[in-house]
């Protein structure tokens, strides 16, 4: 009899900035995601930007090492052209990588860095 395996639903990862109020207005504009959640007394935020979900978290103390987050998109090229246009800091151009997939990574203000990555179909 087999068992029933519980169903996972979405991520919403949890990184540290330096900087809350920094960190916000990066992600908004130059990420283009929105706040959605924000809980000053905790310094504490929610990004959104279509599914996805970035927790920020102010860490002053810079106790935390930079995450690294993959987040996957089917627009990979408009993608790249709209963060370019809002000055995101791109610290890897579009790469097709030796497992298949093509990605470019941004960086937050905190050395945080999102990978935008794109699945290739097989030759």
């Amino acid at each position: 009899m087999e068992t029933a395996v519980a169903k996972l639903s979405r991520i919403a990862p949890e990184i540290a900035a330096h900087d809350l109020r920094e960190s916000l207005t990066y992600y908004e504009q130059n990420l283009g995601f929105r706040v959605v959640s924000e809980m000053p007394e905790q310094k504490y935020a929610i990004v959104e930007r279509d599914s996805i979900a970035i927790h920020l978290f102010e860490d002053s103390s810079r106790a935390h090492s930079p995450a690294g987050i993959h987040i996957f998109t089917d627009d990979l090229e408009e993608l790249y052209a709209e963060f370019v246009s809002r000055g995101a800091k791109i610290t890897q151009q579009i790469l097709r990588k030796p497992w298949g997939n093509r990605d470019f990574r941004v960086a937050d203000p905190f050395g945080n860095e999102l990978k935008f990555t794109e699945p290739v179909a097989e030759d």
